[in-house]
């Protein structure tokens, strides 16, 4: 959608390798391609959002983890490129960590304005811009990203409170990932 309205963008993956294997990165490849994307980042964030699960209490909040921590990896991708905000797939409700409540939670980790073009669309309208795109046959399989999540995540939050977790598991700042241009 923002393709369409004239936007450069710049796309990051965070692969959960060496969890996986690299089929998730392959995947991103060929949207990027299908997408029109100049260029397609990847953080491997695996081995870092493997903590999460040994901490009782992060754990109830993995799904925000996860995307607080690409969202911190996009702002300094975003201090590279000179990008000026955030865009997201997100869609509002749809997963647990896109409740109103965890929305607020994620725009917290981020220093950029985030833009989030599918928020009011319902699940249908997204099958049907993907299938037109192109994406939809590409986008279809196991999702990885819940491979470590838990089975009740939490669907509301505190800012505050994630960022604790964040801070014990050893999340909140990590300059040693960087993340790679494909």
């Amino acid at each position: 959608m923002l393709l369409r309205q004239g936007v450069e963008l710049e796309a990051l993956h965070g692969s959960f390798e060496p969890v996986t294997d690299d089929a998730s990165v392959r995947k991103s490849i060929a949207l990027a391609r299908v997408l029109g994307l100049r260029r397609l980042w990847v953080a491997k964030i695996g081995e870092h959002l493997g903590r999460v699960p040994h901490d009782r209490e992060a754990h109830r909040y993995y799904f925000l983890l996860q995307k607080r921590l690409l969202y911190r990896l996009a702002d300094k991708l975003a201090d590279q490129v000179g990008a000026d905000l955030l865009a997201t797939g997100e869609n509002l409700a749809q997963v647990s960590s896109q409740t109103l409540s965890n929305l607020v939670t994620l725009e917290a980790a981020a220093r950029r304005p985030i833009v989030r073009p599918l928020l009011g669309l319902d699940k249908q309208d997204i099958l049907r811009l993907a299938k037109e795109w192109g994406t939809h046959d590409i986008s279809v399989g196991p999702e990885l990203c819940d491979l470590l999540g838990p089975r009740y995540p939490a669907t509301t939050s505190r800012p505050d409170a994630v960022a604790v977790a964040e801070e014990r598991i050893g999340l909140a700042d990590l300059p040693e990932l960087v993340c790679h241009t494909l």
